[in-house]
């Protein structure tokens, strides 16, 4: 057994000891444990997935079950990659917990929720390490059951019951697709372990139904249209930290399950897999963004908004599997680092921001935008920390929202170099989508930051409203500098993601394509000509390379021998630039404050001050957005009336509710399909016996009539 599996094991036995210590510490200091116990697992796991991505991949052999076959477990490069991500958020939840989790002290059970959060824990990390159907499956249920209870916590609500219920019930239908999708693909070896690489044709019945059922099964998970009415249902009324989770980890498991599939164990070799996994994720992308553009729950919000996440992730990826389908290895690489790394950047901003509008519910009871305001005054560390992730997801330059967005633009911009006329246009309308959703992140955010933390506030506190707790800071403080750092080291990161992907790319794709000599590797002088790196070497682009651990910190996209340089950029040389820019407008007020100073009450129409109600709210803000995209969202619209006076008319009130589209279109008919079939089979049970054997005879005739017409 490898170190990576040594590690992996030792996660699991913290998870242990931590759930045990959880039932057997006061309840009080059950919060506490999981600070320390999740913490240290957090750590030691991301050490696995470090180790995982430095050592060669492993397999080890458990044993033989009847009927099933050998069980086994391993590491793989992509693996260690995911577990890397899902560490990286659950060490700062951890800590974050042990202060949130006082608001539950007296109400509910926080040794139950202790023992949840451990075991989902471990067995997000068996999913990472199994090598078999059985194990994979058993892990995978084991994580939908967790979280589910997780969400269900604050049990004597009944929104929250039903939200976990839907969210395990759609869960468990993706599943059942999925496992007959790993079956459909491994009855080929005659066994249920993995084996890489099985060979398909390049479309046909069972090709097609490996990937769809794959795609949409595991997409459940991944929070994907038009199977994700789940995910804004259950974030809202889930504890904060376990949104965060929600977000940040489980939503990748699904990624890890489509790549796993369509990747690993059978590459695609038709560009409409791609294609479809292309046009679902910028369909995510833009409905996401849209239904949280107009929302007013800081919760709901963010739900929507990693449906637009990891839509543009898919869409990268999607866009790889096609340059794959091509044989085009370099440009699928570009697509999907440029995947791996938005997902990556969505762990971190999104984990981020859930505890941000976790502490502002926990610290002041509301969570309605509309209904707040001023709280930068109040909560001036939360609103930092909530700033920089709102910073990060909307791509603003230099944090790492922005890094990634560019890379999945620009591998979409390739698009000239397909053949297929369709394809450059659905790839150029997927690329507009993603072009507008990124757009629309900006207005999302902005009102998010400004109507909650900005301005006047509209609260009405029972208490005074303070700053969160130490270890819920030092939570959001370490997710503050992971943004910061994969914004400022995207070459780092590449890195890591090119290690992940050179076992499934046949080698080192990403370093070769990004301009190799900005992460030191050598390449022959055919592939870049030595006028090429002297040039952009002259301009810095290895600035910092030979610096312990020095890299390059310029990203080069590389074209062909035409144009040997697509786009560049440097998260760091922006950064260095606007702290210069600030230094310098910052100096020049300070100068002319000094020459001519002048105080003098602000004019406020004639008002002696604004009143909160008469400032901009959040809904107020993102109103134009829902004009114009009014014939997306297709609102419900109810009217009341009522009579004021036998002498006067009816005065109405009228009642708007926006139906989330995979609902509308995919779920209520779904549902309705489903009732009128089952009135329609309720009407044959009415009792009569004669009715019944006519029912047992009518079936053995069918069945006759197939068997004789075979």
């Amino acid at each position: 057994m490898t170190g990576a599996l040594w590690t992996y094991l030792a996660v699991f036995a913290i998870c242990a000891v931590g759930t045990a210590m959880a039932f057997f510490v006061p309840a009080k200091r059950a919060a506490e444990s999981i600070a320390w116990a999740g913490g240290g697992a957090a750590l030691v796991a991301f050490a696995a997935g470090a180790q995982g991505l430095a050592a060669p991949e492993s397999l080890v052999s458990l044993w033989s079950l009847p009927t099933f076959g050998p069980m086994a477990l391993g590491t793989t490069h992509l693996a260690a990659l995911f577990t890397c991500i899902a560490a990286l958020v659950y060490f700062p939840v951890s800590v974050y917990t042990a202060g949130y989790l006082r608001r539950y002290e007296d109400r509910y059970s926080l040794p139950a929720f202790a023992a949840w959060y451990y075991v989902t824990l471990a067995a997000v990390m068996a999913v990472f390490i199994a090598r078999d159907v059985v194990s994979f499956f058993i892990a995978w249920e084991i994580v939908a059951i967790a979280t589910a209870a997780l969400v269900a916590y604050e049990w004597r609500e009944k929104a929250n019951a039903r939200a976990a219920y839907v969210m395990l019930a759609m869960s468990e239908a993706g599943t059942l697709a999925a496992l007959l999708a790993m079956l459909l693909v491994l009855s080929r070896e005659h066994s249920l372990l993995f084996v890489q690489g099985v060979a398909f044709g390049p479309s046909g019945g069972v090709r097609w139904a490996v990937f769809l059922l794959s795609f949409f099964g595991f997409g459940v998970k991944a929070g994907l249209m038009p199977l994700n009415s789940w995910l804004p249902r259950a974030h809202p009324v889930a504890p904060g930290n376990v949104s965060a989770l929600l977000s940040s980890v489980v939503l990748n498991l699904g990624v890890y399950g489509i790549l796993l599939v369509n990747l690993e164990l059978a590459p695609v070799s038709s560009v409409s897999f791609g294609t479809v996994a292309l046009i679902v994720g910028a369909i995510s992308a833009l409905a996401g963004i849209l239904y949280a553009t107009i929302n007013d729950d800081l919760k709901t919000m963010l739900a929507y908004s990693s449906v637009e996440n990891i839509g543009i992730a898919v869409a990268a990826m999607g866009a790889g599997l096609v340059f794959i389908a091509l044989h085009e290895t370099a440009l699928a690489a570009i697509g999907l680092a440029a995947g791996l790394y938005h997902l990556l950047n969505h762990s971190a901003y999104k984990g981020l921001l859930f505890l941000g509008a976790s502490t502002v519910q926990a610290q002041t009871g509301q969570r309605s935008i509309d209904r707040l305001g001023g709280l930068m005054r109040l909560l001036p560390v939360t609103s930092f920390c909530f700033f920089i992730g709102a910073l990060s997801i909307s791509g603003i330059p230099p944090f790492n929202g922005f890094a990634s967005e560019w890379l999945a633009l620009e591998s979409l911009l390739r698009s000239a170099e397909l053949a297929p006329p369709w394809l450059r246009v659905v790839f150029s309308l997927s690329g507009a989508a993603i072009a507008l959703t990124a757009a629309l992140a900006i207005t999302c955010f902005v009102k998010a930051f400004g109507m909650t933390f900005l301005g006047h506030s509209r609260l009405h506190p029972k208490q005074p409203i303070t700053e969160a707790p130490r270890s819920m800071l030092f939570g959001m403080y370490v997710l503050v500098a992971a943004c910061a750092l994969l914004g400022l080291l995207p070459t780092f990161v590449l890195a890591a993601i090119d290690g992940a992907l050179a076992p499934v790319l046949g080698g080192s794709w990403v370093q070769h394509t990004l301009v190799p000599a900005f992460f030191g590797a050598r390449l022959p002088a055919d592939q870049l000509p030595p006028a090429f790196l002297t040039t952009f070497h002259a301009l810095g682009a290895q600035l910092g390379y030979g610096i312990v651990p020095g890299r390059g910190l310029v990203v080069m996209l590389r074209g062909g021998s035409a144009n040997p340089v697509v786009f560049a950029m440097s998260s760091t040389y922006l950064a260095a630039t606007l702290l210069l820019f600030l230094g310098a407008a910052y100096l020049g007020r300070r100068v002319l404050a000094r020459s001519r100073r002048r105080t003098a009450p602000s004019w406020a129409g004639g008002l002696s001050s604004i009143p909160p109600t008469m400032t901009y709210t959040g809904t107020g803000f993102s109103n134009p957005v829902r004009v114009i995209f009014n014939a997306v969202f297709l609102p419900a619209r109810t009217d009341e009336r009522k009579t004021i006076h036998e002498h006067f008319r009816d005065a109405i009130r009228r009642a708007r509710e926006d139906v989330f589209v995979a609902d509308r279109v995919v779920a209520r008919p779904a549902i309705a399909a489903a009732t009128w079939l089952a009135h329609l089979l309720a009407r044959m049970h009415h009792g009569r016996l004669p009715a019944y054997v006519a029912y047992a005879l009518a079936a053995l005739l069918i069945v006759l009539a197939i068997s004789l017409s075979r």
